[in-house]
């Protein structure tokens, strides 16, 4: 082999190889030896086996990942890229190859395989493929179709879109591609941050591909050959954030048991088989749990198995052992050992709603607003699965006449299970593109997640598109579940066209209605869009090091509603509540960390979302949501209205006067209580891990806020605790690739004690970018 690894001084791997397939070889073998703990957590993510090596916690997670058929999935599509794309097939082999070949070295430097017991397994050729899948199946939220069935039932039909994301505050991603016309050097950038779970390791992974194809330095994911989202070759530069597109749909399927133990759906078509098998899931310290696998026509049943009838039972009776496929407690937190949110720094809730730690199988929830909040409702509620006295399970209520029996699940349709495509055939074409029409020639290919994307190059093209799979089919399927039995909510054979817009001067991406539109429901607000339009307008002379420091902007434009909300609440206030309204109203609304009235700002807002969640408007949404727990963070009623509150304030089922009695009262306990200390003080990092930290007082404090550039989410009303904020920063310039700067939270390597576990911290904590370098003189030669 001709392989040879450099690194630069923060430890990233440079990769040198005499063709692509060597070269992905090379990938496979540096990520196994750098991040040999986190390929294996992701490994067993994918094939729902963490359980086994992290126990009982982890069945939330295990049982989701299995019913959905992840692994099978990514066998699927794995098969299909053999047929269809041989080259790209052998490709991906060559890089599980490098995996297998570096695991036991990388697992030998990482402690947590001693620790948990972990023997490091081997990779199949369909792994990333599976890793892929694991990391995106929650990404577009359709958990959130859970949510809106809730509201609808337990609210009201007219509140259904109440809780949308155009009103809260949610994280996403930043984009920004600047035309040549508006920069210092004629060339264009390409800049953004994508807002993920903030993982330790980090979920992106700084690495440079060179053989005499081409040389490319960008962020790959771990598990995965290539650089699927944020790249530049030299000539041409790409970059993502999440389109909000809809394209997975649940369905309510009626199932009924046959005499020899089998299952039929009933579809459009009547009665038909659908697939069924058990599958056992060891747990670590526990016995083992065995589920039920059953998929329709429409796709695999992710909820309501457990609930059939018990044979000649009455109507609601169930199977013994029913009401939980876990056997774990409700509130516990699936998916992680790890609580992602601890207790509130602003106090009890008023409203009695419990503050428990977070799930953080929602990690993988993308933009979802809810992802990784708090959840509601007491101890000792529906266990996971039980959902015999929700909208599914038990006798069905609905359905075509003489169509009765069996009972309601629900089952996931999206389009890799559907067409066996994912879009992998896409990755190795980006490495080699050269210009702004090579990435989007490529992109036509790829299929999931559904992103934005834009691109420049050095001849001065430029791109803003939307990429991959959104079936077209009936509105109501991307607003609420849907029967399966009624044709009308099937897909059409043809997946929707995908938008794009002609850049002029620049362009903005960062999750808001725009671009993307047309496919989907519900995006992020359009305040961190705006502000970044607003601050690249004032100025036609950027460079890489200016539009760093756009990265960096607090300013917090979702605060103005509530600061008008606070200015009303002049009458009737004590003296030193309307104390604190004075400082509020003299804030500059900058969330810096060492704001003092930014920690003022969040001590109220989360005040009054504790008062409205607890608001008897809001009582028939507290009780627990009769779901899985793997989707219960879309479900909570907390955080749902803390990312509300923008809309809350102005509209909805509390009276306007309540409103208002309800802000009087939140200066009030804030001014009675320990004035609040600076922003960063609460505002701290919370990093999910596989295994607990020893140690979660050292995370720092953080700025920023849900709708700031800078944006750092937490669940107001709850905890200020940030789980998810910027998984990376990156400036691409198309003059000169050496003056690109990139960033991750905390560093190249995921093992404890090295030197480049955790470098990158200060500089992420700072706004700043590390040097790109490519010249190959000034890199160190690994050896052996």
């Amino acid at each position: 082999m001709s392989i040879e690894v450099y690194r630069d001084a923060w430890g990233v791997p440079h990769l040198r190889a005499g063709d692509p397939d060597e070269l992905a070889f090379a990938q496979g073998r540096v990520t196994a030896r750098d991040r040999a703990w986190q390929l294996e957590v992701e490994r067993h993510r994918a094939q729902g086996t963490t359980a086994a090596f992290l126990g009982a916690a982890e069945l939330g997670w295990d049982v989701f990942a299995r019913r959905v058929r992840l692994a099978d999935t990514a066998r699927l599509c794995f098969a299909r890229l053999e047929r269809t794309d041989a080259p790209t097939a052998a490709w991906v082999r060559a890089y599980v190859d490098g995996v297998n070949d570096g695991l036991a070295e990388g697992a030998r430097r990482a402690p947590e395989f001693a620790e948990t017991g972990l023997a490091p397994g081997r990779w199949e050729p369909w792994t990333p493929l599976a890793v892929w899948l694991s990391t995106h199946i929650l990404f577009a939220g359709f958990p959130t179709k859970l949510w809106r069935e809730e509201v609808a039932r337990r609210l009201g039909e007219e509140w259904t879109e109440l809780f949308a994301t155009d009103g809260p505050g949610t994280a996403g991603s930043n984009g920004w591609v600047v035309a040549g016309e508006r920069t210092a050097s004629g060339a264009a950038l390409v800049a953004g941050d994508p807002h993920r779970f903030i993982e330790a390791p980090g979920v992106y992974q700084q690495i440079r591909l060179a053989c005499p194809a081409y040389d490319v330095v960008g962020l790959a994911v771990p598990g995965v050959p290539g650089l699927a989202h944020f790249g530049h070759t030299g000539p041409v530069a790409w970059a993502i954030t999440n389109a909000m597109a809809d394209y997975q749909d649940v369905y309510r399927e009626r199932l009924r048991r046959l005499p020899d133990g089998g299952v039929e759906a009933l579809g459009p078509e009547g009665w038909r088989p659908a697939t069924t098998h058990p599958e056992t899931i060891e747990v670590a310290g526990g016995e083992p749990v065995v589920i039920e696998v059953i998929e329709t026509d429409r796709g695999p049943v992710i909820a309501g198995v457990e609930e059939e009838p018990a044979a000649g039972g009455a109507d609601g009776e169930r199977r013994p052992g029913g009401a939980s496929e876990t056997g774990a407690p409700v509130g516990g937190a699936p998916g992680t050992g790890t609580p992602v949110n601890g207790t509130p720094e602003a106090g009890a809730p008023a409203d009695g709603i419990p503050a428990d730690d977070a799930p953080a199988d929602a990690r993988t929830a993308g933009d979802s607003p809810a992802a990784g909040a708090p959840l509601d409702g007491p101890a000792g509620g529906p266990a996971a699965g039980a959902l015999g006295d929700g909208p599914v399970g038990g006798a069905p209520e609905d359905g075509r006449p003489g169509e009765g029996g069996g009972w309601e699940v629900l089952a996931l349709r999206h389009p890799p299970r559907v067409t066996g495509e994912l879009g992998f055939g896409v990755l190795p074409a980006l490495l080699r593109a050269r210009t702004v029409g090579d990435v989007d020639a490529a992109l036509d290919g790829w299929v999931e997640p559904v992103n934005v994307v834009q691109a420049a190059d050095t001849r001065g093209g430029l791109l803003h598109r939307v990429a991959g799979h959104v079936p077209v089919r009936d509105r109501l399927n991307s607003l609420r579940t849907v029967p399966a039995w009624d044709p009308a909510h099937a897909w059409a054979d043809a997946p929707a066209p995908l938008p794009r817009a002609e850049v002029r001067g620049h362009a903005v991406m960062a999750n808001a209605r725009g671009l993307a539109a047309p496919l989907g429901v519900e995006f992020a607000p359009p305040h961190r869009a705006d502000r970044i339009d607003a601050l690249l307008g004032a100025s036609a002379d950027w460079t890489p090091e200016a539009v760093t420091a756009v990265h960096r902007d607090t300013d917090n434009p979702s605060a103005a509603r509530l600061l008008a909300a606070v200015g009303r609440a002049e009458a009737g206030l004590s003296p030193a509540a309307s104390a604190v309204r004075g400082r509020l109203l003299a804030w500059d609304r900058r969330m810096d960390a060492e704001s003092t009235g930014a920690g003022l700002y969040a001590a109220v807002r989360g005040a009054v979302v504790r008062r409205l969640a607890g608001h008897e408007a809001f009582a028939a949404l507290r009780e627990p949501a009769p779901y899985p727990e793997v989707f219960r963070p879309w479900l909570a009623l907390g955080p749902r209205v803390a990312f509300a509150l923008e809309t809350l304030l102005t509209a909805g089922p509390v009276p306007a006067g309540d409103v208002d009695r309800i802000v009087r009262e939140a200066l009030e306990e804030v001014a009675a209580g320990e004035p609040p200390a600076a922003w960063g003080a609460t505002h701290r990092l919370a990093p999910w891990q596989a295994l607990p930290d020893p140690d979660d007082a050292r995370w720092p404090g953080l700025a920023g806020d849900h709708d700031c550039v800078l944006s750092t989410s937490s669940v107001p009303g709850w905890t200020d605790r940030s789980a998810r904020a910027s998984a990376a920063r990156y400036v691409w310039d198309l003059a000169d690739r050496e003056r690109s700067g990139w960033i991750v939270p905390f560093g190249a390597s995921g093992v404890p004690g090295d030197p480049h576990h955790q470098d990158q911290l200060p500089l992420w904590l700072r706004g700043e970018l590390a040097p790109v370098t490519t010249d190959w003189q000034y890199l160190t030669k690994e050896q052996g």
